[in-house]
Order: structure tokens, then sequence, then C-alpha cells
């Protein structure tokens, strides 16, 4: 075969010569090329002809501080962050009349990088467009946008007079802690509920959000009912009215009142409330508590989720709440049954050998209990529970149940890990609370961290409620710290973290402002 030539056709002996591409001379500057209806190469055509003659080069978009926030003409805000796709499209739309107008179509679009003061915002269009006998040329077209501050209407009237709300949600739970705010604070920031609200002020025995619309107010109050078990009234007051156009203005009052049961509480149930139950208790502990409360007998272990309407019909309450937990030391420990898992969460029964530990050196003082922890314990653990035998009980349903039953003199509630002073790998971010510092009483605040810091530590100890928040790195945290952690004390895995955005001091005034 000559060098060069074709190889034989399916082995016939017969040549086929290669097939070549025909090229052509462009019209314009003579260079060889693929033909086209156009005979002109890529280079010239793109030398007189632009497909970006009357787009815009420069165009305007109107942003609030405040709620970072831009202008939907003609009246609608929309909420978006520096570089973020929601931004892209509404600057896109800016252009987007334009475009239609004159047949260009966008293949694509990126942020070209602008100085946070600048006020400009830059995009780089690709645009695609026909010309000349169905020739279809790309280009690349810069457009920048003037960013001008104006507070919406909402943030307006809020900066105007802070107190000129629409609606309100006061929340309130009669408990003597705090640890259910703590838990619904890190839900509401993780799907942000609370965003809209134009301050938020801590009241007696709960919150208050301030919504400038009604509809916000209702949206907060629908997303509650899902996550706890709530009973909500509401309420209207005429503020003006317009008898000419008939126009009524309203501020509305959402009133919510979270069950008073939280997890961990110990409860009495009647007799009447047993039964419906399918003889639970009497004795019953809460172990979760979502939109229903789900009640857990230590001695037998079953479980029972009891409704916020069928609740109210019963109105129990808590005989002793976590305030009055107590703690023990495991002396001895004998599995019972084998290990089960309930609605997600693990139990054993097991008979423990236990002692108080304030009685060490005192008395000789040993309890034999049933409990629900014989996969947890261990002897030399240590436990928190309740104290039936020495506990001054104000309950007329514990009363009767101890009459017509032989009760437990301790009910053991959950395993105590030793309490270290330490920095976390973690933290969580928090609401800004308004605080009445003048109403605060004496030793208030060390109380507030307290809670927080035994609501941090449940955290630790319950995947299944880290799972519903959002957990940041900590970037004061060192490594070297965790040689004074012990080894036995849960700690949560750097795999359930969130990397924290944190600006520098100099772009806290213009970081939102930028891209």
């Amino acid at each position: 075969m000559l060098p060069g030539s074709a190889p034989a056709a399916g082995g016939t002996g017969m040549f086929v010569p290669a097939a070549t591409a025909g090229t052509v001379l462009c019209c314009m500057c003579g260079v060889s090329m693929q033909p086209n209806p156009a005979n002109m190469c890529a280079r010239c055509l793109r030398a007189r002809v632009d497909i970006t003659e009357g787009v815009p080069r420069h165009a305007a978009v109107v942003y609030c501080p405040d709620c970072s926030s831009y202008l939907q003409p003609p009246r609608s805000w929309l909420r978006a962050t520096p570089e973020s796709p929601e931004l892209m499209q509404i600057l896109l739309r800016r252009i987007n009349r334009p475009l239609a107008r004159l047949r260009v179509s966008l293949s694509g679009a990126e942020f070209v990088f602008s100085e946070p003061h600048s006020k400009r915002l830059r995009l780089k269009l690709r645009l695609r467009r026909e010309v000349l006998h169905g020739i279809v040329l790309e280009q690349t077209h810069p457009v920048e946008f003037v960013v001008h501050d104006r507070l919406c209407d909402s943030c307006s009237r809020a900066q105007a007079n802070p107190d000129q709300w629409v609606a309100v949600v006061q929340l309130r739970q009669h408990v003597p802690h705090r640890r259910t705010f703590l838990y619904l604070e890190q839900l509401l920031l993780k799907h942000g509920q609370a965003s809209l609200a134009i301050r938020v002020a801590a009241a007696p025995s709960g919150l208050d959000f301030f919504f400038g619309s009604r509809s916000h107010a209702a949206r907060l109050v629908d997303f509650l009912a899902t996550v706890a078990p709530i009973q909500t009234s509401t309420a209207k007051q005429l503020v003006s009215h317009d008898t000419k156009s008939s126009v009524y203005n309203y501020k509305y009052t959402f009133s919510v009142e979270i069950c008073p049961i939280c997890r961990e509480d110990l409860i009495a149930l009647s007799r009447q409330a047993s039964r419906d139950m399918g003889g639970l208790g009497p004795l019953v502990l809460c172990v979760k508590v979502t939109n229903a409360i789900a009640l857990l007998d230590p001695l037998t272990l079953r479980v029972h989720h009891l409704e916020e309407k069928k609740y109210r019909v019963y109105n129990f309450k808590a005989a002793l709440t976590s305030k009055q937990l107590v703690e023990y030391i495991v002396l001895d420990i004998e599995q019972e049954s084998p290990e089960i898992s309930i609605d997600g969460s693990r139990y054993q029964l097991a008979y423990a050998q236990v002692a108080r530990v304030s009685d060490f050196g005192k008395n000789d003082t040993i309890f034999t209990v049933r409990t629900h922890l014989g996969h947890l314990l261990n002897p030399g653990d240590h436990a928190l529970g309740y104290d039936l035998y020495g506990a001054n009980l104000n309950d007329d349903d514990m009363d009767t149940a101890m009459t017509r039953y032989s009760l437990p003199e301790v009910v053991l509630v959950k395993k105590s890990y030793e309490k270290r002073p330490r920095t976390r790998r973690w933290k969580l971010k928090r609401l800004p609370v308004e605080e009445d510092a003048a109403n605060k009483a004496k030793g208030e605040e060390e109380k507030r961290l307290d809670e927080y810091e035994a609501f941090l530590r449940d955290l630790e100890l319950d995947p299944e409620m880290r799972f519903k928040m959002d957990l940041y790195k900590n970037e004061d945290y060192r490594s070297e710290m965790a040689s004074t952690v012990g080894d036995d004390i849960p700690t949560v895995p750097i795999e359930e973290l969130i990397e924290d955005l944190t600006l520098g001091d100099d772009e806290d005034d213009d970081g939102e402002e930028a891209v």
C-alpha cells in the first residue's frame, strides 16, 4: 500500500479516497475557513456585526440596607444574599425586556467582582443572536448595575416608629425554666421563620414577636403548631377607620400557649387518663415533645403519643420537673430484658441498686429500682432521677397514685456525666431578643446562663435533637483543649458542624451590599 493512501474497503481491494473537508477563502481577509452562508470568517463577522447593539450596559437596582432586600418593580421586595442565584435572577429581570425586543437570547451569566463600597454590581453576559442568513453569533457583554439605597415600606415604618407593628405573636409557657424557648429558638433560626419579625422582645414566661403584616404572624403560628403542642387564640383592635373608602386598620394579637409538659418531666396520670391510654402508668416520663407529647412508662417501656387536643381534656401537670432531679450513684445493675428501640430511642429494662450522692458518709440508704436505662448504666456511673422517697409533693394525682399503687422510691431519668467548664468546638446562633434590664430580677442572668449550659449538654447527649438544628464551628476552639475533656463525655462529631460565615470589622457596614 502506498504511503498516504486509504486501506481497501471491506477487503474488496477497491481504492477509496479519504474524505477531506472543503475550505473557502474569506471574502474580506482571504483566510482559509470552513464555508458558511456569509463567506466570512468569525473575526470579520465580529468586526462588522455587533449583536450587543441596543443592549443596555448600565442599569439601576434599589436595595434596602436594613433587611437586605431588592426592589422588584412595581412594589415587591425580594431578599437576596451577595452573588446568590436569587440576586442574579433579580438583575437579569432588569434587562430581560430589551433582550426580548432585540431578539437576543441569553446563554450564560456570571458575577464580576466589585469593591463592596463602590455601590456597583457587575455581570458578564454571554449573548447569542442569529445574523446574516442563519449564522448564530455569540458574544460577551458586560452590564453594570448602580445600587441605590432606599428603605422598604416595612423598614421605613419600623425606623419611623418601632411600635408601628401590625401583628404580634405572644408565645408563652408557664414553667419555671426556659428550655423550651431555647429549643424553639434554634428551630426558628434554622427555618427562617422569625426573619420577617420587626423585633423580638422578652416577656415574662415567653417571647413577643412583632410583625409588619398579619400574614407573617400567621405563618409563624402555623409553624409553631407543627413543632410544639400549642393552643392559639386571636384578637384584633381597631386602630383607624376611613368612612369614605370603608378601609379599616387593625392590630392583631396571636396568643400562643405551649403545653406546660416538658421533656424529662415526671407525670402522675389520673385514673381516667390511665384507663383511656390503655392502662399506662400511673407514673410516666415525658421523653419527647413535638406537636404531640410522648409519654413513657419506665416500668413497662410502653409509649403513648398524646396530641394537644387530647391533652386539654385531661389537662394534667408535671408532678416533678427537671429542676428537681437528684444525682444518684449506681452500685449494681442487672439487665432484665434485651435492648429494644421505640420511636428511634433505645431502652432496656434492668434492676439497679442506687444511692444518693448526698448520702455518702451520712447513712447507708440504698434503693433497688427498676429502670429503662439498662443499656447505659454500669456500676460506678452517676444518674439523675426523681426522689419519690423524700420528695415533698403537691399533686392530687400523685397522692392518689401513692395510696392506690405501690410506686417506686426512685425513678431514674438519664445518665449523668462529669460537669467540666470547657470550650466547645461548636456554637449556636441566637435571636436578637430585646431585654428590659430595669425589670430583670436579681440573679436572673446567672440563672439563664445555667439553663443555656444545661441545654448545650442536652444537645451533646441527643443526636436526634441536634439533627433538627444548625450547629456551627467555633473559631475560638483550639485542638489542645480536647485533652481537658473526659473520654466518656459525649461530644458532637465534627461532621455535623457547619462553617459559619464571618465578615471582618471593616466590612460590617458594606458587606451586605457587596457582591
